[in-house]
């Protein structure tokens, strides 16, 4: 397991517990430079006094758990307009949106794939590109993926 899915797992009952659905983690940064961002949602949106609260208590309980190393900065948001993809299950929640994938490696000879998300289909994430042609990329070629706002 991963150290992001590691804090994923152990943020997220304390992130449901307060109310909220936990969307993703990430670490970013390098060793002394590091951020833990936890992106939070509800139905009817968040707001400052609800990043507030739940910074309060996961701080409390990174605090206690030590799970990342060394010193890092944390911060707790929306997941935004662009809102980041981090569950299988979203690229269907989210069908029809624009998406922007970022993949780990060249496939069909593209790095990045943008256009309209077409869902999930077994473990490949399907997306019309902007070129009209239907793609299929594996789930863990993706390294990053992210809602596109329309122009």
């Amino acid at each position: 397991m991963s150290q992001v899915q590691t804090l994923h797992s152990l943020l997220e009952p304390t992130v449901e517990g307060l109310g909220y659905e936990l969307v993703g983690v990430e670490l970013v940064g390098s060793k002394g430079n590091r951020t833990l961002r936890v992106f939070i949602d509800t139905p009817a949106g968040v707001r400052v006094e609800d990043c507030e609260a739940v910074s309060h208590q996961v701080s409390g309980l990174l605090d206690i758990e030590d799970p990342v190393p060394g010193a890092y900065h944390l911060e707790v948001s929306s997941p935004g307009l662009d809102r980041p993809i981090f569950k299988a299950s979203d690229y269907e929640r989210f069908r029809g949106e624009q998406v922007r994938l970022r993949l780990v490696e060249l496939y069909e000879g593209r790095r990045r794939v943008t256009g309209t998300l077409q869902g999930l289909e077994g473990e490949a994430v399907v997306v019309l590109d902007t070129e009209g042609t239907e793609r299929r990329i594996p789930l863990e070629l993706i390294d990053r993926a992210r809602l596109e706002l329309e122009p």
